[in-house]
């Protein structure tokens, strides 16, 4: 019989692969986004007869800004919202969902918190009370911080960014609330959402039929379609 490794029996890189490959990509992102981003931008300040920037000059723009801010809050959103969502609703034969017996928040011993922790359970899973309340929704939680968190990011930098545009054609410059009222902010936004929204129906929908082998994502190749949840 073979014994489960443990996390310390790795090296940090391997035990840490997944999060570090996606934060390595983020860089990669943000620096391919960066040297095309400035390129656009003293293309347009160039066909205006404007000043150019520096790529370091554009990294510290308003209009860098709002472009990272508002891809991070839709983002953030998704998640959020799938967190959430996915406690109450499901998708029949989803991976991506739970089966339908489970929806609903699940009772405290399917949970293990209280008196049906494990030795081993995060010290507020074992607490009870309003610890165990607050910890057993944190990530939810923490996902709409960095959403709301995000997009007043967007709000600020993209008002800086308007209102500079607004300025090199001699018209008065937004207030913060007149820009989060105004369509340029919400064009901007509902961009982002309506793709995120897209995205997520869609992988909730193509795991019924389709696999990808060794993905805790997808089903077992061999599982049925109206097989629901990844234990399947």
């Amino acid at each position: 019989m073979t014994t489960p490794r443990t996390r310390g029996s790795h090296g940090f890189v391997r035990a840490n692969g997944l999060s570090l490959a996606f934060l390595g990509l983020l860089v990669v992102a943000l620096i391919g986004q960066a040297i095309s981003g400035v390129a656009r931008f003293n293309g347009q300040q160039l066909a205006e007869g404007a000043q150019q920037l520096s790529l370091w000059e554009y990294l510290r723009s308003s209009s860098f800004a709002v472009d990272v801010a508002e891809n991070w809050q839709s983002e953030y959103l998704q998640f959020a919202l799938y967190i959430v969502a996915t406690t109450w609703l499901i998708q029949y034969g989803s991976s991506e969902s739970k089966k339908p017996e489970d929806v609903g928040t699940g009772s405290e011993k399917d949970q293990k918190i209280g008196r049906y922790a494990d030795p081993d359970s995060p010290s507020w899973a074992r607490a009870g009370g309003l610890r165990t309340a607050l910890y057993g929704r944190s990530l939810g939680a923490i996902m709409a911080f960095f959403f709301l968190g995000s997009m007043v990011a967007q709000s600020i930098a993209g008002r800086a960014a308007f209102n500079v545009e607004l300025l090199d054609r001699r018209q008065d410059p937004f207030s913060w609330w007149g820009y989060v009222t105004s369509s340029d902010y919400w064009n901007r936004t509902f961009q982002n959402w309506q793709s995120e929204f897209l995205a997520v129906a869609s992988m909730a929908v193509f795991a019924i039929y389709l696999r990808q082998r060794g993905s805790p994502e997808s089903k077992l190749v061999g599982a049925p379609h109206q097989a629901t949840a990844e234990d399947s």
